[in-house]
C-alpha cells in the first residue's frame, strides 16, 4: 500500500507542519488543562491574580467539598446507572429491530425502517412538553426509569442506523445455513449474527454515552428530588444565587467531564476500526 509522507526534500515544508500541529495540539488541550486547574483554585485567583497559571495553592478539599457538601459522589453514580442501562436498553433494541428489517422478508420492513428514522428528525427539545404529560399522569416522576426509558429511546434511532450498516454487510449464507444446522431464528441471532456485530457496540455506545452522560433538560425537568439527580444538574445545584464558590463547581465538572475523556481514550481505536468495517465492503 502506498504510503503518503512529506518529502526530505522539502524540510521547511515539514517544520511548518510540525508546528501547526503543535498549535492545533495545544489549542485542543488548554480547556482541559483549565479547567483542572480551575477546580484546584480559590475565587481570588480564579477571577483575580491568577487565571490561567497553575495554582499557588493546590486545594484538593474542592474535590472534597464537591464530593461530601456538593453530593457529587450520589449524582455521579446515578448518572453511571441511567447511562449504563440506557446504552444496554438501546443497543440491544437497535440489533434486535436491525435483525427483523435486514435479515427477515417481510412486506413493511422498509417502512418500518423509515418509522424509526423519523426520530433522528425530532429534536429532544420539542418532546419535553408530551413526554412530561405522560409520564406526569403515568405518575412516573422522579425515579431512575424516568431517564432510563426516554434516553433509550430518543438513542434508537441513531443506533438502529449504526447498526443497519453493519447488519446489512453480513452475508446471508450464513443464516441459510445456521438454518440448515438446526438454528431457529433466536439461535441465529444470538449465536451468529451478535457475535460479528461486535465492532458496532463501541460505535454506538460512545454515541449513545454522550448523549445520556451529558444531557440536562430531561433530567433538570423530570427529576425535582435530589437523591435521583445526575450530574449536570447537579453541577447547576451547586451555584448559589448570591455567592458562589467555583472551586467545587470546576472539580464538579473535572468529575464529570474526565470519565468521558477516558473511556474514548480507550475506546478510539475499537471506534476508529469499526468504522473502517463498517464502511467498507468484503
Amino acid at each position: 500500500m502506498e504510503s503518503y509522507t512529506l518529502k526530505e526534500s522539502k524540510p521547511i515544508l515539514k517544520v511548518f507542519v510540525y508546528i501547526f500541529l503543535g498549535i492545533w495540539a495545544i489549542i485542543n488541550l488548554f480547556p482541559i488543562y483549565f479547567m483542572f486547574t480551575f477546580s484546584l483554585k480559590s475565587n481570588e485567583e480564579i477571577f483575580g491574580s491568577n487565571i490561567i497559571g497553575l495554582p499557588k495553592h493546590w486545594l484538593w478539599s474542592n474535590f472534597t467539598s464537591a464530593m461530601k457538601t456538593g453530593n457529587m459522589g450520589l449524582y455521579f453514580f446515578n448518572s453511571l446507572l441511567v447511562t449504563t442501562l440506557a446504552i444496554g436498553i438501546s443497543l440491544m433494541a437497535a440489533l434486535m429491530a436491525c435483525y427483523a428489517i435486514t435479515r427477515i422478508r417481510w412486506k413493511l420492513s422498509g417502512l418500518a425502517n423509515a418509522f424509526f428514522m423519523l426520530g433522528l428528525t425530532i429534536p429532544i427539545q420539542a418532546s419535553i412538553v408530551p413526554v412530561y404529560v405522560i409520564l406526569s399522569k403515568a405518575h412516573w416522576l422522579n425515579k431512575y426509569s424516568t431517564l432510563i426509558v426516554p434516553y433509550s429511546a430518543f438513542a434508537l434511532s441513531m443506533a438502529i442506523l449504526i447498526c443497519t450498516g453493519f447488519m446489512s454487510e453480513i452475508p446471508m449464507a450464513l443464516d441459510e445455513a445456521a438454518r440448515i444446522d438446526g438454528c431457529g431464528l433466536f439461535g441465529t441471532f444470538f449465536k451468529i449474527i451478535l457475535p460479528l456485530m461486535k465492532p458496532a457496540f463501541s460505535t454506538v455506545g460512545v454515541y449513545s454515552y454522550l448523549q445520556c452522560w451529558n444531557e440536562f433538560m430531561f433530567a433538570n425537568v423530570f427529576i425535582s428530588d435530589s437523591f435521583h439527580r445526575t450530574l449536570p444538574v447537579g453541577i447547576k445545584a451547586l451555584s448559589g444565587a448570591y455567592t458562589t464558590d467555583w472551586g467545587p463547581i470546576g472539580a464538579a465538572l473535572v468529575i464529570a467531564t474526565f470519565p468521558t475523556l477516558i473511556v474514548y481514550i480507550f475506546l478510539s481505536g475499537k471506534i476508529t476500526s469499526s468504522f473502517i468495517a463498517g464502511a467498507v465492503k468484503g
